[in-house]
């Protein structure tokens, strides 16, 4: 017999290169794609200056546009003061107010309040809007008396609350959950239900149920929508917390001392007590801002 030279087709056989020198160079393109994928794009930084800049500048100008109106209207056209104080005026009253701790005290209280029933408003709204999302059985049952609750004003149940709890702090907790109970659970309830259909349905076929189907792909989906519920709640809670201050807090929190200016005709002190009000507002809202930041990166 003939004898066959295998060497020829050994050398056929044998790859181009060597198997570690294959999986060096994927290695590298590896690499390589993800420093490409994590690298900035160009310009990026200076849009997310002007983002921030456009978020920040507009308002300051209409607070110094609206500020400046106010001290024309006080120093030339003779408004009377019991209407319009000056704004020097009102500041002197803010700065007595703060060095006093009148004003601590009693922002103190409104932040109390206003801080237990965004909580409790949580607690109840995120499940509740998350069970109108999933269940016709739920919503055919809870959206009539969320309608209904929501078409009459919050200073009308205050009096029942005050006759029912009596002049302490629950009444205005449980107002100002309920002023914020509304948004929490129509806004939730609409971020779960804008989910995408098939990004469920791809996470139940890899076998996401149950818990984890909610923790790893509802939630973070319905993020935003959960986070511009906090967002609205928070702010909206102080206005809960005054509401309830009016009607049963008595002389407690910052809108029982406007109620004392009032009283008194002090209306410097009543504006001081106002503007303290809006930062209030201001700081509430950057914390809600502060969180949804922090809950973009965690998810």
């Amino acid at each position: 017999m003939m004898g066959i030279d295998t060497s020829s087709s050994r050398s056929q056989q044998l790859p181009l290169t060597l198997p570690h020198q294959d999986r060096q160079g994927q290695g590298e393109e590896h690499e390589q794609l993800k420093a490409l994928i994590g690298a900035p794009r160009p310009g990026a930084s200076r849009a997310r200056r002007r983002s921030s800049a456009l978020n920040v500048v507009p308002p300051v100008l209409v607070a110094a546009v609206l500020l400046g109106l106010w001290y024309l209207a006080t120093a030339y056209w003779r408004i009377n003061p019991l209407f319009l104080p000056a704004p020097a005026d009102v500041w002197q009253r803010l700065l007595d107010g703060l060095s006093s701790g009148l004003y601590e005290l009693n922002a103190l209280a409104t932040i109390q309040e206003s801080l237990l029933g965004f909580l409790l408003a949580v607690v109840i709204g995120l499940p509740l809007g998350y069970g109108l999302a999933k269940s016709r059985l739920i919503a055919a049952t809870v959206q009539p008396y969320l309608a209904a609750g929501q078409a009459i004003p919050a200073i009308v149940i205050a009096p029942f609350l005050v006759l029912w709890l009596g002049y302490t702090l629950l009444p205005t907790v449980i107002l100002c959950m309920l002023v914020v109970l509304f948004p929490m659970v129509i806004t939730t309830a609409l971020g779960v239900r804008t989910i995408d259909r098939s990004i469920l349905d791809a996470a139940r076929v890899d076998g996401a149920a149950g818990w984890s189907l909610l923790t790893a792909i509802e939630f973070p989906l319905a993020l935003p929508a959960i986070m511009a519920a906090v967002r609205t709640g928070l702010t909206l809670s102080i206005t809960g917390a005054l509401v309830g201050e009016f009607v049963a807090g008595g002389n407690q929190g910052l809108g029982g001392l406007i109620l004392q200016g009032q009283h008194q005709y002090d209306t410097p002190f009543m504006f001081a007590t106002l503007a303290l009000l809006a930062a209030l507002a201001a700081v509430y809202y950057g914390l809600a801002w502060l969180l949804s930041k922090l809950a973009e990166a965690v998810y």
